[in-house]
């Protein structure tokens, strides 16, 4: 049995964070940002379009043999644009794979990311430039590298924050318990984002842990924690708003629980079929992230017809370059290697730089 968007299972406990329903609608009684304007919703409603759009593209790419593998978020696109739209450019995120909404906020080239799905460029182009670590395969190890980067902002006397993005299946990982418990110890201005996808790879969440919410956990090391309907762009966000802004008040880490669905499989490799339902897929489809803030927007008399073609055209044209970019991408020089591994190239290394090179010489 797995968690359901309705909290069925978390009776008498605190109600999951909505500020929209499944049907668009402002659910009563929740901090719902009167000051968001018409453009601010619709800017939300692009950076979710384009992220869907690149992640259809990139799962093209893949299946016509030009990516070695691709993780799809279809579905999650909320959780990811809602949560990185709080942050200040110069916040740094810490993600985990899965976290193209992220980059696409954070205003990373696709391109930079598709190159590390392809092989070209290892760990990815365009990152760092934009306060964002690259991408981490590794399960939940990312989330001390977060740690260690919020507390040099402290330490540093900086208001700027750190997140780790994880997934529910990171949570059953030693490094995201230790990261969790450091942040909470050393007090450090770092948020981590949970996304309750509800499936790690082909285990649910209810084989994982016999907590049914996973924001509870939080209350072990220390921190708040807060469950947000991850499908709700506006409920994210405001979550991330009132974590952040406790971080740079200098009171420590937050834990979000986003409460999502992974529509796709775990990466191209996997079947999805084979584990889950037909009917679970197709109840989660019903609360789609991009189609509930569509009919937010028409609810609320600020749908722009205007905004939707330009929206839409916008996140075909990112697809083309994406495309463009991507198809028969020359494979890097093997010398390249040597270049990023060590600060400075001693002898022995040097030494295999010429070896690599002689070889490569005489083919």
């Amino acid at each position: 049995m797995t968690l359901t968007h309705d909290d069925r299972r978390a009776e008498g406990r605190a109600a999951t964070l909505r500020m929209i329903d499944s049907d668009g609608a402002r659910v009563a009684g929740t901090p719902y940002p009167t000051d968001l304007d018409a453009q601010q919703l619709w800017q939300l409603l692009a950076a979710m379009r384009l992220t869907r759009r690149l992640d259809e593209e990139l799962i093209n790419l893949q299946r016509q043999g030009q990516l070695a593998l691709f993780p799809s978020c279809r579905g999650q696109e909320a959780a990811q644009v809602g949560t990185a739209a709080a942050l200040r450019p110069d916040d740094w995120t810490f993600p985990q794979y899965r976290e193209l909404g992220v980059f696409v906020v954070k205003g990373i080239d696709p391109a930079g990311v598709g190159h590390m799905w392809r092989g070209t460029l290892h760990g990815g182009l365009g990152f760092v430039e934009r306060c964002c670590a690259p991408i981490t395969i590794p399960i939940g190890s990312h989330a001390l590298h977060a740690v260690g980067y919020a507390l040099g902002l402290r330490l540093d006397g900086s208001d700027g924050v750190a997140v780790a993005y994880v997934g529910d299946g990171a949570t059953s990982e030693g490094d995201v318990h230790e990261a969790l418990n450091m942040a909470a110890v050393m007090e450090v201005p770092c948020i981590f984002v949970i996304q309750n996808n509800h499936w790690a790879i082909s285990v649910p969440l209810a084989e994982q842990t016999r907590v049914t919410r996973l924001a509870d956990k939080a209350a072990a090391y220390g921190m708040p924690g807060v469950r947000c309907d991850g499908n709700d762009v506006l409920a994210c966000s405001t979550a991330m708003e009132q974590a952040v802004d406790r971080a740079r008040r200098g009171l420590g880490p937050s834990l979000i629980e986003a409460v999502t669905y992974r529509m796709g499989a775990h990466t191209t490799s996997d079947d999805p079929t084979r584990y889950r339902s037909d009917s679970e897929v197709r109840e989660w489809a019903r609360l789609d992230p991009i189609e509930r803030l569509q009919r937010h927007l028409v609810l609320e008399g600020k749908w722009l017809p205007e905004e939707d073609v330009r929206s839409r055209e916008a996140a075909e044209e990112a697809a083309h370059r994406l495309r463009a970019a991507l198809f028969d991408a020359p494979p890097p020089d093997p010398l390249v290697i040597f270049d990023h591994v060590l600060s400075s190239v001693g002898p022995a290394l040097d030494e295999q730089r010429r070896q690599l090179a002689a070889e490569i010489a005489e083919r």
